[in-house]
């Protein structure tokens, strides 16, 4: 196959994953890795993501000739390691970062760019972009710790070397969309900790849509274990036959489906 046959077949494959969602391998279509995001949607990411992240990085994606986007996105996998800027919904460039240790995880889901800061900090790098997480200070930033990029080394905030948080700044207006994806049990040693009452992150979160959906929790679903949660926790252990406390834990994460 000539070199324009090879160009034809990269770009097709290419749009049709922009356009469906997959990606053709080998006449099958590659499964994707799901992700519950906070409007209750299924995010999928494919198994080619790197490999579109490196063509993002190219020359033909440089900040010169690329044309203006109207909505400018960020997405982050805490699996991989890696942010990725979206232009219109197409991968523009991607860049290793570090995420929340394992004790401190970094929040999943669908948040927006509320402010940005230059030298917001010290340890905060040149550059500060923070998210409206509702249990917390969390926030994209650069790091006076550059050999923890790639790795889980923060309290929860996305770090970035500062050249690229630099880079990154001016291309993210406030209002920006940023999903973070990954699992919420299985992202933390060990997977499933007990919660219980001022408990918070990701994983209250998903336990309280579970509680919605089953019709036992009427409150607000924000990853926070307030007083309004005990009732619908009591209310579900008994039903499935668990001692009266106000935990999550084991047998209670069974019975949830989890």
């Amino acid at each position: 196959m000539g070199k324009t046959g090879k160009k034809f077949c990269f770009f097709l494959t290419l749009l049709l994953f922009l356009l469906h969602g997959t990606v053709p391998a080998s006449g099958k279509t590659r499964s994707f890795e799901r992700c519950c995001c906070e409007q209750e949607q299924i995010l999928q990411i494919p198994a080619t993501w790197n490999a579109l992240g490196r063509i993002a990085t190219g020359p033909t994606a440089s900040r010169q000739d690329r044309p203006p986007a109207k909505d400018v996105s960020i997405l982050i996998d805490t699996t991989r390691r890696t942010l990725t800027v979206l232009f219109d919904g197409r991968p523009h460039r991607q860049y290793p970062v570090a995420v929340g240790r394992f004790e401190t995880p970094t929040p999943l889901g669908s948040f927006r760019v509320v402010r940005k800061a230059m030298h917001w900090g010290t340890g905060f790098g040149s550059r500060w972009l923070g998210l409206d997480v509702p249990w917390g200070l969390y926030g994209i930033h650069g790091t006076n710790k550059p050999w923890s990029i790639g790795s889980y080394a923060s309290h929860g905030c996305i770090r970035m070397h500062n050249r690229d948080v630099e880079e990154l700044y001016p291309l993210v207006p406030v209002g920006a969309q940023v999903i973070i994806i990954g699992n919420p049990f299985t992202y933390r040693e060990p997977p499933f900790r007990d919660l219980r009452r001022d408990f918070c992150g990701s994983d209250v979160m998903e336990v309280q849509r579970t509680l919605t959906r089953l019709g036992l929790f009427k409150g607000k679903t924000d990853g926070t274990w307030r007083w309004d949660m005990e009732e619908s926790v009591y209310r579900f252990r008994a039903m499935h036959g668990l001692s009266r406390d106000n935990v999550i834990d084991k047998p209670a994460y069974r019975a949830l489906g989890f």
